[in-house]
């Protein structure tokens, strides 16, 4: 969900784990405003492999976070975002965007129910500063508090079919039955946590949420426990390579306010049924007429490396631009995302992709890419 590329800020902030990220060989770049790991000693590879057959550990603490809470904090979040966040109990998780009332997308989050009337929004760390004032413009005319809880809070993802067994030991209890978009609250090697069982890998997973003081200790913890299974600490390139192999947009790239939710292929998240939201009549609007591109992947059948910009060919004329691409550690050729024009967005249509000059061939692929991860269904 964070926009994996630099930002160009001089005055990088750190999380809470920065000096544990520098102790492990980290290198750190600039992103989202932070200085933060794109890989550790033994590269991007092989942290992704990591993730997909054992487990791997990544700092996420530069994601924004905003609590809402107040009499009117359901109406506030069913207005803000185009999900039903009514059909939210207490304990739940649900993936939603907020858009324009063009429908253009201003980013994707999760939401979760913490209360009866208190609900955290976990942005995307690119998008913090321009969401917070997106929400406090908006609520005015509702009796809610708006809290930017960011710095307060470290976020870690526990990623990978070894997760459970690793944190249930630095937990010290099962956790089998915190199903998939479900939340708890816990213990995590002593602090106080809240624990939800999602991710952004296609793997099985956690995201743990713990006083920014108390990061470094849990960090440790997890990486000590999970050794023997294979734990890896894991930066920005794995959670890329990761993301793109199970098909999730990341915004900046993949969304923008440019593209509606529908554009992406993330109509399943919108339901204008619920009743009025920012972006309600344009998304209804989209939904009644269809769509005049669509957000698809692409699976190159000759070597290629297709990176972002890349130009989509067909019948030797440009028709789109790759807007995700990577080499697929699992699957060992290039893949992609671009918008297609929708004459041309059948799955298993011929496609090109223009890799440093030369047209390579590539095919309109269903996504997600690989299929083998271990996320479970709830």
């Amino acid at each position: 969900m964070t926009e994996l590329r630099p930002h160009g800020m001089t005055e990088l902030r750190r999380t809470p784990l920065h000096d544990a990220h520098v102790a492990l060989g980290g290198k750190m770049v600039p992103f989202a405003g932070y200085s933060l790991p794109v890989h550790f000693s033994t590269g991007i590879q092989d942290e992704h492999r990591a993730v997909r057959r054992a487990a791997g550990l990544f700092d996420v603490s530069h994601m924004g976070q905003v609590e809402v809470s107040g009499r009117d904090a359901l109406a506030f979040i069913q207005h803000l975002t185009v999900n039903d966040a009514a059909a939210l109990e207490v304990g739940q998780a649900q993936y939603s965007l907020m858009c324009r009332e063009t429908g253009g997308v201003i980013d994707d989050l999760l939401v979760y129910r913490l209360g009866d009337s208190r609900y955290l929004l976990v942005v995307n760390g690119a998008r913090r500063a321009a969401d917070l004032e997106w929400i406090r413009e908006r609520q005015s005319v509702f009796d809610v508090s708006v809290a930017d809880r960011a710095d307060e809070h470290a976020l870690v993802a526990l990623q990978g079919p070894a997760a459970e067994g690793v944190l249930a030991r630095v937990a010290g209890r099962e956790l089998t039955g915190l199903l998939p978009n479900r939340h708890a609250t816990g213990s995590v090697d002593g602090a106080d946590a809240l624990v939800s069982r999602t991710g952004y890998t296609g793997e099985d997973g956690f995201e743990i949420r713990v006083r920014a003081a108390e990061a470094p200790t849990v960090w440790s913890a997890l990486l000590e426990a999970g050794s023997a299974a294979g734990l890896k600490a894991a930066g920005l390139g794995a959670r890329d390579t990761l993301r793109l192999e199970v098909g999730y947009p990341l915004y900046g790239a993949d969304l923008d306010e440019e593209h509606t939710p529908l554009e992406a292929g993330l109509g399943w998240a919108v339901k204008t049924e619920k009743g009025g939201f920012v972006g309600r009549d344009a998304l209804l609007g989209q939904r009644h007429g269809g769509v005049a591109r669509r957000l698809r992947g692409i699976r190159l059948e000759e070597k290629g490396f297709p990176r972002p910009g890349y130009p989509v060919v067909v019948g030797g004329r440009e028709v789109a631009d790759v807007t995700s691409g990577t080499v697929s550690p699992e699957l060992e050729c290039g893949i992609a995302l671009a918008y297609l024009p929708a004459e041309h967005a059948a799955i298993d249509t011929p496609v090109f992709i223009r890799v440093r000059g030369r047209d390579l061939s590539g095919r309109v692929s269903a996504i997600p890419f690989y299929t083998g991860g271990s996320r479970r269904r709830g």
